[in-house]
């Protein structure tokens, strides 16, 4: 507990929040006057113990539903009271039925998804309307029961909010702010790694069972990405409190953007799950050659390292509140993925099994042709054509990187009736050690070849995907209206100035 403590002091700060705010709620006990007051004293403990949020939004949220549930319910208990005792023999029927109705009621209601902000609220109505009827009908008192209550209620809510606010408040719009700015570096992180490993053919002995199962692994790979997916539920609980905040330090305005700071941690999850594919291409028991991932290992690393520098200006401009320095901070990664693209573009016969590629043609007599709108046509031919270089780069160039023969010899298998399908060889370990069949073996070779072209395509989408994350943190800074960045001075003198102000740079010195 101790190391639990220390990990994060603000639990420890929150739960001795809570205890100086029971003891000063408990001091009702000892008073002698108002009686129903005293008598009901043990609602103002429950209030504390229910309303007393970590954060002071979810404080001030369950506050505010509570406060509103006890009141409204409290009026209406005591309109159906009078109505009760108006009709005489007819008083024990009418609350009989109108408990059913007002349950009734308030359960649908709570049940519809745009009142689920409200759902403590409606809970804490119900409950309050059945403990005023039953206990005003046994004492005949609805009215002093009601006041009383709601006294009660209001006086635990205060004292939890005036504790929560007054010492060491905890914002949950802040803990919002910090959530976004970090996964940012926790997705540049698993990032790199991927690319990393993936050129220096790094391999798993064992493949932990727990990613398999995607549960929590002390995995620098795995953690970054995951963190930035399981986000979603904890920014959207912390959008829920961070709206009932009044304006505080640095987040002023009454209608801050806290919605835009969960549209920004959507779109780095969107890149994200580009960055678990690529994980995955690492976990793969299908593996491209080495030799063949040093053939794009430049450009692969290149889009590695722009991508992540991106991923971490972005991180630490929010985590600052700072807009950008530059109007186009994606131009280095295009400049890299473009050049990864051009490099496939020239080597993507590599891509491919060309020998199993050309024989299946051969046999089938086959000549494939890439019409104007990307959709592969088929025609057959008497005479068999070697395939050029061209030919086998032309693939790329309907916005695939090769045609997948796999599909086309499915494809034309109920056209030939000589052709015999390959079925997929059960799932098994690849080491060079243990011998495959020929149709094994080939098939594998095929799929080798293409997962190369399956991590430098999601590599590609990735780049693809930033825009979208610098679009939603560029309206971000507008709506929050995030600080002008601070452009270092340029000194470009020759003379005993400029001099200077190299050394006092080189030193550490500031001016």
């Amino acid at each position: 507990m101790w190391a639990f403590a220390r990990a994060d002091p603000r639990k420890a700060v929150f739960a001795a929040k809570v205890g100086l705010a029971l003891a000063l709620i408990s001091l009702l006990v000892f008073l002698r006057e108002p009686r129903d007051i005293v008598s009901h004293s043990v609602w103002a403990i429950l209030t504390v113990v229910v309303v007393f949020e970590f954060s002071i939004g979810a404080t001030l949220s369950k506050g505010f539903n509570r406060g509103l549930g006890t009141l409204t319910a409290g009026g209406l208990a005591l309109a159906v009271a009078e109505l009760s005792k108006n009709l005489g023999k007819l008083e024990e029927v009418i609350l009989i039925i109108s408990t059913f109705i007002v349950a009734f009621s308030t359960t649908l209601m709570k049940l519809h998804p745009k009142m689920k902000p409200y759902e403590y609220g409606f809970r804490v109505f119900l409950l309050t309307f059945c403990y005023v009827m039953v206990s005003g009908y046994n004492t005949g008192k609805f009215t002093d029961t009601a006041v009383s209550r709601f006294i009660l209620i209001a006086v635990g809510a205060a004292v939890s909010l005036g504790i929560n606010i007054g010492i060491y408040p905890i914002w949950a719009g802040e803990d919002l702010h910090n959530l976004v700015a970090k996964n940012f570096t926790g997705v540049a992180k698993s990032l790199e790694g991927c690319v990393d490993g993936y050129l220096k053919c790094m391999e798993y002995e064992r493949i932990p069972s727990k990613i398999l199962v995607y549960q929590a692994w002390d995995d620098p790979l795995y953690s970054g990405y995951r963190a930035a997916v399981e986000a979603s539920a904890q920014e959207e609980t912390l959008l829920g409190f961070a709206i009932w905040e009044p304006p505080h330090g640095a987040y002023k305005g009454m209608n801050y953007p806290w919605r835009n700071f969960t549209k920004v941690g959507g779109a780095l999850r969107h890149c994200s799950f580009a960055v678990m594919a690529l994980h995955g291409c690492i976990l793969s028991e299908i593996q491209a050659p080495p030799e063949s991932r040093k053939i794009f290992s430049a450009e692969i690393h290149r889009v590695g390292v722009e991508g992540a520098k991106v991923l971490r200006e972005l991180g630490d401009k929010i985590k600052t509140m700072t807009k950008l320095s530059s109007s186009d901070i994606l131009a280095e990664v295009h400049l890299a993925a473009e050049a990864l693209q051009k490099r496939i573009d020239e080597k993507s016969y590599l891509l491919v099994n060309i020998e199993r590629w050309d024989t299946s043609k051969q046999a089938e007599g086959i000549k494939e042709v890439i019409n104007g709108t990307g959709i592969v046509a088929k025609e057959k031919k008497n005479e068999v054509m070697e395939p050029t270089i061209v030919d086998q780069t032309s693939g790329h160039h309907s916005k695939s990187f090769a045609v997948n023969s796999f599909l086309s010899r499915h494809d034309s298998a109920s056209t030939v009736d000589s052709f015999k399908l390959l079925s997929w060889p059960a799932r098994r370990s690849f080491h060079p050690s243990l011998p495959l069949e020929d149709d094994e073996s080939k098939t594998y070779e095929s799929a080798s070849a293409l997962s190369l072209a399956t991590f430098a395509s999601l590599l590609i989408e990735f780049v693809a995907r930033l825009q979208n994350v610098v679009n939603a943190f560029e309206e971000l800074s507008d709506k929050a209206k995030f600080k002008e960045p601070v452009e270092e001075p340029v000194t470009t003198g020759e003379g005993d100035g400029g001099f200077l102000h190299k050394i006092c740079r080189f030193v550490g010195i500031t001016s």
